[in-house]
């Protein structure tokens, strides 16, 4: 489940000039390190990691780790806020005032297109998106000249883009309209001032239970197959050079929040429903089961790069990822380093 944001334009980033004491000072979310076990350099004892996070469960790893303090025995201690918007979550990252981010990786590639130094080191959510067309639009060739509901530059908007492609529907052929939050764009459906919707779960299952004769076209996994990535944890470039164990403690707790997730679902929402999620417990239990949070995303490294063909013929970058802006080995470290924690993990990629 997540709570999308409309209408986001990659900022220039060059015309910022971030003051890290001004921004402490703000409201922005931040990642604490305590002198642990795992983080007794003096560096380590004197840097502040700070991050950003969605509202969605592919943040749920992350929103667990700092609920039950996941990393404190390796020395970091979690501490975070929501930014007031998506929009914000991102440009922070960008900007350099937060060190770390869960977030969609069609928003990570945009941040590299505008040449924040941010590499992909781990996995958010993964499926969770599903498009859904009103009574009797059942086939592709029915869509044309139909208006769809989305938001831009998200993995909302290149899922429906790639499923028209690959049935023979250019995306021109359809109205785009992008909407302003997730409720909005549901309630928009419902009225029937949309005649097609991409969202996400409990949202799709919901409108397809509600809205009598409702269709869905896809949920992802019929072009994408099982497991597709959403999400992914982006971290700046000198976070990883000057304070890797930092990165590394970050990455286990999430490790340890999945394990505890994948064991335990309803004590996980117990912890989480309320404070983290502002939703119903059954609408939470939908959502955990149709967009699980996974840390180990390795086999996903293609699919997210194959993705930066659609994100670049959308006309949203020009300079595509290569391989070296996803780097998974500090999350290898973790694993070789942790092997009781990683055998426990049900959904990962070895």
């Amino acid at each position: 489940m997540c709570d999308r944001h409309g209408d986001y334009r990659v900022p220039d980033f060059s015309r910022f000039k971030p003051s890290r004491r001004r921004f402490l000072g703000g409201t922005a979310a931040a990642l604490t390190l305590a002198v642990g076990p795992g983080l007794t350099s003096p560096a380590a004892a004197a840097t502040g990691i700070r991050a950003t996070h969605g509202t969605g469960f592919c943040n749920l790893n992350f929103f667990l780790a700092e609920a039950m303090q996941l990393a404190k025995d390796d020395g970091l201690t979690i501490d975070f806020v929501n930014t007031p918007t998506f929009s914000d979550q991102v440009t922070f990252l960008g900007m350099g005032q937060v060190d770390a981010g869960v977030m969609p990786y069609t928003s990570f590639m945009a941040l590299y297109d505008a040449g924040a130094p941010v590499t992909i080191v781990a996995g958010g959510g993964i499926e969770g998106c599903v498009l859904v067309a009103q009574p009797g639009l059942d086939s592709p060739e029915k869509l044309k000249g139909k208006t769809l509901g989305t938001f831009q530059l998200d993995t909302l908007e290149v899922l429906p883009y790639d499923w028209l492609k690959k049935n023979g529907v250019a995306f021109k052929d359809i109205t785009v309209r992008y909407m302003g939050s997730t409720p909005e764009a549901v309630e928009a459906f419902r009225a029937g001032a949309l005649d097609i919707i991409s969202t996400i779960e409990p949202y799709g299952t919901a409108l397809l239970t509600d809205v009598k004769g409702a269709v869905k076209l896809s949920d992802g996994t019929d072009i994408y197959g099982k497991g597709y990535t959403d999400c992914v944890l982006a971290v700046r470039n000198e976070l990883i050079a000057k304070n890797p164990a930092a990165v590394k403690a970050l990455i286990k707790g999430m490790m340890k929040a999945q394990a505890m997730a994948e064991g335990d679902p309803q004590a996980a929402l117990n912890k989480l429903v309320g404070s983290y999620y502002k939703t119903s417990m059954s609408n939470a239990q939908l959502a955990m089961g149709r967009q699980p949070s996974v840390v180990d995303a390795r086999n996903q490294t293609q699919f997210i790069l194959d993705r930066t063909d659609s994100v670049a013929e959308m006309g949203y970058i020009k300079k595509k990822p290569g391989r070296d802006a996803i780097d998974w080995t500090l999350l290898e470290q973790v694993i070789a380093e942790n092997p009781d924690l990683y055998s426990k993990l049900k959904l990962k990629s070895a």
